[in-house]
């Protein structure tokens, strides 16, 4: 969180002298709503958060995004999205205070214990679970057992197949790796891989995207517990971030962004409030 300009200095002594005995705790956190909000989001992932033309960015995250820092105070005016990849996320934050630093990342940041040992998880908001994806015509696959014999495609650097091959002893004819899962997606409409398998949400915001080339499985078999990310530091923050979260599925925000970028694909979505990691 960057303050504007150089500080009101003549807010008075007795200001001054509460900020020094609390540490600076307050201004310190996002939860203060005080100057600018830097979002990390993903550029390249439909209906979840994707560049658009003009250099914004829209999505199922993006709008989560917005909605938590009004939540928090921060007009549109005082947020700034900013793309970063997945090897980025942790960095990001833990530059906070750098040019190059964020403040929150809502990027499709699954919560691992790896993770929490270099920042906190507000959330999770949802919970995806990996899934299927297959040509609209392919009535071959129910489940990931269905994927022996076959040719599956992952992201570069994924851990999707392992968890179908080594986690499950599944033997698939091969593993063939893309640059993205944009990449992933063009091959299986090719007919060159016969099936990709990640997050729901992402297949189904690709589903979106070629309406009527694909199916989408709907057999998940993982949970994929998307967090919040915040600075390590910062529970205050943590904490407005879980309270937002909570109100925006008490207002049926949730479930409504849940139908406006997935509700044509079929996706069987969850609209209830997950459970949530905790802060400490």
């Amino acid at each position: 969180m960057r303050q504007w300009g150089t500080g009101v200095l003549a807010a008075g002594m007795s200001v001054v002298l509460t900020a020094c005995a609390a540490g600076l705790a307050e201004t310190d956190s996002i939860a203060a709503g005080q100057g600018e909000l830097r979002i990390g989001v993903k550029g390249d992932q439909p209906s979840i958060s994707a560049a658009t033309d003009d250099g914004g960015f829209e999505g199922f995250d993006v709008d989560v995004a917005h909605y938590i820092a009004q939540s928090l105070g921060y007009g549109p005016e005082d947020v700034t999205l900013v793309e970063v990849a997945s090897k980025e996320r942790e960095q990001a934050l833990l530059d906070r205070n750098e040019e190059t630093g964020v403040d929150l990342v809502v990027a499709s940041y699954s919560i691992t214990p790896e993770r929490k040992t270099r920042v906190a998880f507000g959330g999770p908001y949802y919970v995806a679970h990996q899934d299927i994806l297959v040509a609209a015509d392919d009535d071959s696959v129910a489940d990931v057992h269905d994927l022996e014999g076959k040719t599956l495609c992952q992201e570069k650097g994924s851990n999707s197949a392992n968890r179908i091959t080594r986690e499950r002893g599944i033997e698939v004819a091969e593993v063939v790796e893309a640059p993205s899962y944009g990449g992933c997606t063009a091959q299986l409409a090719d007919g060159d891989v016969d099936a990709v398998s990640t997050d729901d949400l992402i297949l189904a915001g690709y589903m979106a995207r070629a309406p009527g080339k694909f199916r989408l499985v709907n057999a998940p078999f993982t949970d994929e517990r998307y967090g919040v990310g915040v600075a390590r530091d910062d529970r205050a923050g943590c904490e407005a971030v879980n309270t937002a979260i909570t109100r925006m599925y008490q207002d049926d925000t949730a479930g409504k962004l849940l139908t406006k970028w997935f509700g044509a694909t079929g996706l069987r979505v969850t609209e209830s409030v997950p459970q949530f990691e905790g802060c400490a």
